[in-house]
């Protein structure tokens, strides 16, 4: 999709197709960073007077920033990707920063192309990275990505629509996401105050309604298919996973998990659970406990909404070792927190309740998050179009 200035523009300048190069030929240079400056300071969020340059390492945009430093290193505009950890982030960076290591540095030729493309082209282009234990994206990986390269006049167009539509797509989002906020504050609210059963109900130690494991302490030698891996990473979605074990490892788990468990982050964001659906073989990690619950006094999404209710929270925070880096709980404590127990019957009322509320807070196919995906899907549909172009035969 296009609009008519774009159209006209690719019709007239390149009727035929435009170019395919690879990025080494559309940059005066493409470098990987270098070790930290001798003066920096870690970790502000505001330069100084002292320290007014900013440094960048790996990752997305709120972790990017490393610190400031009293010079720079690269003097002009540029376009920075993540090498390691989050593989292939991207964005322009103004002039006047200093790069460090995990960080490689594209400094576009001007003459051929504007930071601003080749950001967007960046966005529709498969960026490859280096094998190995430790996944990594290098130089010479770089150096042979292919993107488009129409004339500089079209590559304008195209940023000004982009610019203009992303503009409008974060003022949209940042309403729904305000809207989506404010909800998950009521939804925890209303859960909290159906939860809060005082001396009406029997409370017990979840170590007497339920076992506690949990997985390897060991690094896994990653595979790309086999036993899904799941870790403190995919929480939110055991079954979304991009880590995985060869079966031979998977067998020497003492403890797998089965149907009706129930996965619970035990170190560093402690207490996030995630229901085990079926019998499908999943491998866990040491960051993560699994609890078996005893259907007979406690139903699974009962203990998920009691465990990451304030409840739950505050008998975990009690059992914390929150001086630990990062902070955890042991497994052995786990067992011993207390939670309320009111009659089976009770406990799937509460659990239908709170099914409904919860999809209509945090389900994606449904509401709100349903529709932050809509427009996030809409966004990129558009920009895919724009960036989409014959390639010029020679």
């Amino acid at each position: 999709m296009q609009n008519n200035k774009t159209y006209n523009l690719v019709a007239e300048l390149c009727p035929n197709g435009v170019e395919f190069k690879e990025l080494k030929d559309i940059c005066l240079s493409i470098n990987a960073g270098g070790d930290l400056p001798k003066n920096y300071t870690k970790g502000l969020i505001e330069p100084t007077d002292k320290y007014p340059y900013p440094i960048y390492s790996n990752g997305t945009e709120d972790k990017a920033l490393y610190g400031y430093t009293d010079g720079y290193k690269i003097d002009s505009e540029a376009v920075t990707i993540s090498a390691r950890g989050t593989i292939g982030y991207h964005t322009v960076r103004a002039a006047k920063f200093t790069p460090i290591v995990r960080l490689i540095i594209l400094i576009p030729n001007v003459d051929l192309i504007t930071s601003k493309f080749l950001n967007y082209a960046l966005d529709v282009t498969e960026i490859g990275h280096s094998g190995g234990s430790i996944p990594q994206l290098t130089v010479p990986n770089v150096n042979k990505i292919k993107i488009p390269l129409p004339p500089l006049v079209v590559q304008q167009e195209i940023v000004k629509i982009l610019d203009n539509f992303t503009e409008l797509e974060a003022e949209l989002e940042a309403e729904l996401e305000a809207e989506l906020e404010a909800r998950k504050k009521q939804y925890e609210h209303y859960r909290d105050e159906m939860l809060s059963f005082g001396d009406e109900v029997e409370w017990k130690s979840l170590g007497e309604v339920a076992e506690t494991y949990d997985g390897t302490h060991q690094t896994p030698k990653y595979m790309t298919e086999g036993v899904p891996f799941v870790s403190v990473e995919n929480i939110k979605n055991i079954y979304n996973t991009k880590k995985y074990i060869s079966m031979a490892d998977f067998e020497k788990y003492k403890y797998k998990p089965k149907g009706d468990d129930l996965f619970m982050t035990r170190i560093g964001s402690i207490g996030i659970c995630a229901v085990v659906e079926n019998a499908d073989p999943l491998a866990y990690y040491v960051t993560l406990s699994l609890i078996r619950p005893d259907q007979k006094q406690v139903l699974t999404k009962y203990l998920k909404f009691i465990i990451e209710s304030g409840i739950g929270k505050s008998e975990l925070y009690k059992r914390t070792l929150v001086n630990a880096t990062p902070i955890k709980i042991n497994l052995g404590e786990i067992g011993k927190i207390k939670i309320p127990l009111p009659p089976l019957t009770e406990q799937a009322r509460i659990v239908a309740i709170l099914d409904k509320f919860d999809a209509l807070v945090n389900n994606i196919s449904i509401g709100l998050p349903a529709e932050l995906k809509a427009r996030r899907q809409q966004y990129e549909y558009y920009r895919d179009k724009l960036l989409t172009f014959k390639e010029l035969k020679k």
